[in-house]
C-alpha cells in the first residue's frame, strides 16, 4: 500500500496565510476532504482532476458523521490515493484531529500533520494587538465553548479562565458565552474586563468589534449571525480596532 495522508492545516480563511507545505500537498493530492471553512479560493490550489470533498462540520447544520469522515480518509488511502484532509485554523487546535488519525494508525496507514495558522493568532493579527503582553498578560488559554451537544462544556478550569492577567481565546463560544460570563464574573473577573468578537477573520466578511466580556455576552445573546466567530478577552490592547 502506498496511500498516504496529509493533515492540511488551511488557516483562518484568507489563502495567503496558507503554508508552502500546505500549498504543495493540495497541488499533489489525488483527493482533498475538506471542512466548510477551508473551501472557496483554497481549493484553487488543488490539482486537476482531484477528487474534493466536502465533509465540513458545523453547529446547528445537517454534517457528516466523524466515523464517515475516517472511513473515507481510510478507504482513499487503501487505494494508493494522495490524501489531503484539510481543515480550517490549525489542525490540532479544536479540530478532531485526534479521532481521525486514531482511525488511520489502527490501519497502519502512514500520515504527516502540517501546522497552521489558528484563527486566535489571526484575529489577533487583523485587530492590532498581541496575545501576549509583558507584565500584563503573560499567559495564553484556548478554550472551546460548546462539547458535542452544544452546551458549555462541564469540567472547565473556571478559575483560570477567570485569571484576569491572562489573555482567553474561547473558540466556537457564541451560543455559550453569556452563561459563561455569568460564571466567571462571579469567581471574580470584572464585568468590564476587554473583549474582542472577531467573525470571519481574514475573510471578505471579516468584522470585528471591541467590547467587555459583559456587554459582549449580551450582544451574542440577541445575535442571528451564521458566521463563525472568535472570541479574545484579557488585557487587550486599548484603543479602536
Amino acid at each position: 500500500m502506498t496511500g498516504f495522508v496529509s493533515f492540511v492545516s488551511s488557516g483562518p480563511g484568507d489563502p495567503e496565510l496558507l503554508t508552502l507545505k500546505a500549498v504543495d500537498r493540495l497541488a499533489r493530492a489525488d483527493a482533498v476532504l475538506f471542512d466548510d471553512l477551508s473551501s472557496g479560493p483554497i481549493l484553487t490550489h488543488a490539482r486537476e482532476g482531484a477528487d474534493l470533498i466536502g465533509v465540513g462540520k458545523r453547529a446547528g447544520r445537517p454534517s457528516p458523521k466523524q466515523d464517515h469522515v475516517s472511513r473515507l480518509l481510510v478507504d482513499y488511502a487503501r487505494i494508493d490515493q494522495r490524501v489531503v484532509r484539510l481543515k480550517s485554523g490549525d489542525s490540532g487546535i479544536f479540530g478532531r484531529l485526534e479521532e481521525e488519525t486514531t482511525a488511520l494508525r489502527a490501519e497502519g496507514i502512514p500520515y504527516e500533520i502540517i501546522p497552521g495558522v489558528t484563527s486566535a493568532s489571526a484575529a489577533a493579527a487583523a485587530a492590532g494587538i498581541p496575545l501576549t503582553r509583558r507584565l500584563t498578560a503573560r499567559r495564553v488559554q484556548f478554550v472551546t465553548g460548546h462539547d458535542v451537544t452544544g452546551a458549555l462544556p462541564e469540567g472547565l478550569d473556571l478559575k483560570a479562565l477567570a485569571d484576569p492577567g491572562a489573555t482567553t481565546v474561547v473558540y466556537m463560544g457564541k451560543r455559550t458565552f453569556a452563561g459563561l460570563v455569568d460564571r466567571l464574573v462571579d469567581l471574580g473577573l470584572p464585568a468590564d474586563t476587554p473583549a474582542l468578537y472577531a467573525e470571519s477573520v481574514s475573510t471578505e466578511n471579516q468584522r470585528l468589534h471591541r467590547s467587555t466580556v459583559a456587554e459582549l455576552a449580551q450582544e451574542l445573546l440577541t445575535s442571528d449571525s451564521k458566521l463563525p466567530g472568535l472570541i479574545l478577552y484579557g488585557p487587550l490592547a486599548d484603543g479602536d480596532v
